[in-house]
């Protein structure tokens, strides 16, 4: 991939804040109209990271591009090209609903002419169009995050950058959040977002950056990353019996790592495979154990959630 595919990049960035590194040579690229989830365990440097690409803090050396341009020899033009919503984001409670998107359109320089039909629009689509009316300071807290959204896309930006955008959310709030950021990439959005809400990047995104302590751990595809970080399988069989015999054929098939025993469940044996073979040889593994006559009762792989890839990152586990 080309470096004009790529709508952020970062090259060596540095942020030091006395003794104290909180980005830590950090590169990382976030392709053209992905939906890209960063995360990291608190303090990692997500945040910093953040307002260094939206050209709130300056690095202490290195450099970062967002549309195309440096955040430090161009911000305003980096401003413009991004739609932000920090961890902590501000509303103006004594404004009605639509009187806060007009007041932000006017910021962007908006014509006056084409804010009506601008702010019905973005309403619409965060779904607060009945809400239009109202006093911000009546809004939920998943209302006024929304209201938060609609504010970034005031200006058509080609960047969404979110951090933690469903921080603080019920279930039902954060389902609709996510469903508003695949909305905005169906619209031809690039949405960078922060989250330490596993699920919800498992859910929605194409792609993920990892970082630990100030540096990028892991970044690709989620599939990529799961299989950087876990290239093995692992699958539980259950028998009936000839344990012994069924461990020394597996023990000779190409691509299996370890076997080893497990308790008993409901009085059956059971034992752990780590396979590094594909699905095709998966297949083979279970026609070779039936060839033998080896009484297989359950066959079954063990899924890896994306928790387990993010513990496995960032040194919490090695298993």
């Amino acid at each position: 991939m080309s470096s004009q595919e790529f709508i952020i990049e970062t090259q060596g960035l540095v942020k030091r804040y006395g003794k104290l590194i909180a980005v830590n040579d950090l590169s990382l690229r976030v392709p053209r109209g992905a939906i890209y989830g960063f995360v990291g365990p608190n303090g990692a440097g997500k945040t910093t990271t953040m307002r260094i690409l939206t050209t709130l803090i300056t690095p202490t050396s290195g450099d970062a591009h967002v549309a195309g341009y440096s955040v430090t020899k161009f911000p305003r033009e980096v401003r413009r090209a991004i739609g932000y919503m920090p961890d902590f984001f501000g509303v103006y409670d004594d404004m009605k609903v639509w009187e806060y998107l007009d007041f932000f359109a006017a910021c962007y320089e908006i014509p006056e002419r084409d804010r009506p039909n601008l702010i019905n629009d973005l309403l619409a689509l965060v779904d607060l169009t009945h809400r239009r009316e109202d006093m911000v300071e009546k809004l939920s807290r998943g209302m006024k995050q929304r209201l938060s959204l609609a504010r970034t896309l005031t200006h058509d930006p080609e960047v969404l950058i979110l951090d933690e955008p469903a921080s603080g959310l019920d279930p039902r709030a954060r389902i609709e959040i996510r469903e508003l950021l695949v909305e905005m990439a169906r619209m031809g959005k690039t949405i960078f977002f922060s989250s330490h809400i596993l699920a919800d990047v498992a859910e929605i995104c194409s792609h993920l950056g990892i970082i630990e302590s100030g540096q990028m751990v892991a970044q690709g595809t989620v599939a990529e990353i799961r299989r950087q970080l876990m290239p093995t399988r692992e699958i539980t069989i259950t028998l009936l019996d000839k344990v012994d015999e069924a461990k020394a054929t597996l023990s000779e098939i190409e691509g299996v790592t370890n076997v080893r025993d497990l308790p008993e469940e409901h009085g059956r044996k059971r034992i752990k495979v780590d396979f590094g073979g594909d699905d095709s040889g998966m297949s083979a593994l279970l026609q070779k154990l039936s060839s033998q006559g080896i009484p297989v009762v359950h066959f079954s792989e063990e899924t890896r959630d994306l928790e387990a890839v993010f513990m496995r990152a960032t040194k919490g586990i090695v298993s």
